[in-house]
């Protein structure tokens, strides 16, 4: 098991199951919701795996903004530097924070062409056991 904590995110990659989990500790600025992610995207282009637990009960609801910047621009990052891996993200939220993720997801997708909207599928999950059975099938 290799991890890396930073003030605001813990990631863990679990050889076993071939997945690395992201788990932010506090509410984060923009910058730090970015860094984050890369932080994350080296780890994984180490161990080469596209499967990511990424566990925002504690942080929270990213900005629009932010939101976006996964979806199209970071997406396409962890495509460029996983090309040759299979790149699921499962999110795993509050009850409350589901829907609300769920519909950002379903806007931000819709407008996607369907080649970037492909590199990556994206998941929203409010038990981790199931975001993991997710991540498995795969």
């Amino acid at each position: 098991m290799q991890t890396l904590d930073l003030d605001y995110i813990r990631l863990t990659y679990r050889a076993d199951l071939h997945v690395l989990f992201l788990r932010w500790t506090r509410t984060v600025s923009s910058e730090e919701h970015r860094e984050g992610y890369r932080a994350a995207l080296e780890l994984a282009r180490t161990v080469q795996t596209g499967h990511w637990l990424i566990d925002l009960r504690t942080r929270g609801l990213a900005s629009e903004e932010d939101f976006r910047w996964v979806l199209i621009d970071f997406r396409t990052e962890l495509a460029l530097a996983l090309p040759d891996q299979a790149r699921r993200l499962a999110y795993f939220v509050t009850p409350y924070h589901a829907a609300i993720i769920e519909g950002r997801l379903q806007i931000v997708e819709a407008s996607l062409r369907t080649p970037v909207r492909e590199q990556t599928s994206i998941q929203t999950f409010t038990e981790e056991q199931f975001a993991q059975q997710w991540l498995a099938k795969h």
